[in-house]
This record gives structure tokens, sequence and C-alpha cells, in this order.
């Protein structure tokens, strides 16, 4: 009993020690943050703001970069004129075919601990590439699906570095294999898409 009230006492000491200190002086760190948060929450009319850090906010772009370019399925017009071409002419680009391998490299402590991938080559070979036959989509009427599917082998080093305790660098030969869709619509009939 004795223990919790000496705790007490010097938990309320250094309490009104900093209060004191912190108000007499003139520093304005702490009521200066709250002032410029009310002021730009007025100016604005949203809630406070609120600090983000940089993992989540690089998480909420990469989210929006990939539903962006490769998570919609484009419906295309209809193919005019009997040579016109109807295979696959859209691979996957390198940036989509490294987005989709498994995410290993990350995790680790930077400058400590770190999985990096070096020298990378990508082989990139058609699989499917077929024309179904004309059907009814929602939201898209009548249109063909046109499977591409292909067949993605990325070789690269990988190399493992840690600087504590033990200073060590590993690099291994890898491979990766990925398969990409870039599955599309061809309208069947109708007026030309936007």
């Amino acid at each position: 009993m004795f223990n919790h009230k000496s705790r007490l006492k010097r938990f309320l000491m250094l309490t009104g020690l900093c209060l004191m200190t912190v108000s007499s002086s003139g520093c304005q760190v702490s009521l200066g943050f709250v002032e410029v948060m009310w002021e730009g929450m007025t100016f604005w009319g949203t809630t406070p703001f609120i600090p983000v850090p940089a993992y989540w906010s690089q998480a909420i772009e990469d989210g929006y970069h990939e539903e962006e370019r490769y998570g919609r399925v484009p419906v295309l017009n209809p193919v005019e004129g009997e040579h016109a071409p109807l295979f696959c002419i859209d691979p996957p680009s390198d940036d989509e075919v490294m987005r989709a391998l498994p995410d290993n490299v990350t995790g680790g402590i930077p400058f400590i601990a770190e999985t990096s991938r070096n020298n990378v080559r990508i082989v990139v070979e058609p699989i499917v590439d077929k024309l179904e036959d004309c059907r009814f989509y929602p939201m898209v009427g009548p249109a063909r699906l046109h499977k591409c599917h292909y067949k993605c082998t990325v070789y690269f080093d990988e190399t493992k570095r840690s600087d504590w305790p033990v200073p060590f660098s590993h690099t291994d030969q890898r491979q990766e294999v990925v398969y990409v869709d870039h599955d599309h619509l061809i309208r069947c009939a109708g007026p030309a898409s936007e």
C-alpha cells in the first residue's frame, strides 16, 4: 500500500512539473498543433487531420493502380472485316508480371535484414487464345468472350542480406511461374462503345 501511494505522489508531482514548465516556457508545441489542426478542420469543413503511415498510403495507391490498370475487363467494339485480327495482341507488361509474383521480398527490417530480386528476366508464352460464341452479358449486352491466357516465367537472382547481428549475404538463382489472364469482351452488334 505504501508503494502505491509513493507511485501516485511521484506521478502527480511529475505531471505538475511538466504542466508548469510547458506553460511558462513560451513553447507552443502542443497548443500550436491543436490550433493548426482546428484551423485546417474549420477551413476544409472536415474532421481533424489524422496522420497515416506511409505503408498504408502506399497500399491504398497500389490497390487503386491495380484496379485501374488490371482489374477491369475491357469491352471492345466489334472487329470489322473478313481478315481482321482475332488473336491476342496485348501480352502482359513487365509491371503486371512483377505485381502478380508472390511478394516474398517484403518484410524484414530495412538496412538490417532485406531480400531483393536482381537480374530479372521475364519470358511470356501464350497458352490459350480462344474466341467464344456470342452470348448476352448483363450490363454489356451481346458480346463474345476472348480468352487470352499467358504463362509468365520469371528468372531472377534472389539476394538475402543481413547486417546485424552477423553480417552475411546469400544469392540464389530462382525462377517463378505466374499465369496471367487477359480476357476481354468483344461486342457482337450495336453502336460503338465509348
